[in-house]
């Protein structure tokens, strides 16, 4: 974390005004390998007039993010300037009162990367700027971020669940296996986001987030099966296709919104 934090200061891509830098990404998590990229945000009070600075579209006022994409060491490195302003304007997109007024059936609360920023503030590595951190951590989890994915990734099993009733019905079998498939990655997701563990948006890494949600509603060798058609019988698809709609049922009765 120093060689990072020092690597940033000595190629001037630190801000005057950075309140928090922090790594986040497989990096953070303890999941990077040898090709994976240095992913880092910085956020500042005002904005940075960087010249290689690229202009990402985000739905907040400034409407961009700084990127800047280099290569260290061997290693991609991809830094994003965020501004302290642009945060509490995310944050305030999923308070309880958005949710219970307009938000809890839509799941359109945040744009993609908003999410993404918000879920790498909880699992991120602080290079500095560790109060701010904190602070902004107890305010995504005093929020209804976690309740506004588990919703959607519950209506997206939901959706597809009934999506493979209907081609099962039918006789459409071959998109139905498809659709259970699908109805299986969003409930499992929803599991995980009941305790913590968000990132639907990258599926590579659900299995590494699945152990360390560890879920007590359902055993990773249950899930790894059914995730990789252990049991699957192109001679009688149905078979899988109803247990996975038989456990996406029973886990919807059990996660908690």
């Amino acid at each position: 974390m120093a060689r990072i934090l020092e690597t940033l200061k000595s190629r001037h891509l630190l801000p005057d005004t950075c309140q928090a830098a922090f790594l986040v990404g497989s990096a953070a998590r303890g999941w990077s390998n040898k090709k994976s990229d240095i992913d880092v945000y910085l956020v500042s009070t005002d904005p940075w007039p960087m010249r290689d600075l690229v202009g990402v579209p985000v739905p907040l006022e400034p409407a961009e993010v700084g990127w800047h994409s280099s290569y260290i060491d061997n290693r991609g490195w991809d830094l994003a300037y965020w501004l302290d302003t642009q945060v509490d304007q995310m944050l305030a997109k999923v308070s309880w009162t958005d949710y219970d007024q307009t938000r809890a059936a839509s799941g359109d609360a945040l744009a993609p990367r908003e999410e993404v920023f918000l879920e790498r503030v909880t699992t991120c590595v602080p290079l500095m700027g560790e109060d701010w951190l904190a602070r902004r951590r107890a305010e995504v989890e005093s929020s209804a971020y976690r309740s506004i994915l588990v919703t959607r990734s519950l209506g997206a099993a939901d959706m597809a669940v009934e999506d493979t009733l209907g081609q099962l019905e039918d006789g459409d079998v071959n998109s139905a296996v498809l659709s259970a498939r699908t109805a299986l990655s969003h409930i499992v997701d929803a599991l995980l986001e009941e305790r913590g563990q968000y990132g639907s948006y990258i599926p590579k890494w659900r299995a590494r987030r699945f152990q360390e949600a560890d879920p007590t509603a359902l055993p990773f060798a249950k899930y790894w099966e059914l995730e990789t058609m252990q049991s699957f019988d192109p001679r009688d698809p149905s078979k899988w296709i109803n247990e996975v709609l038989t456990l996406c049922q029973d886990l919807s009765l059990k996660i908690e919104v």
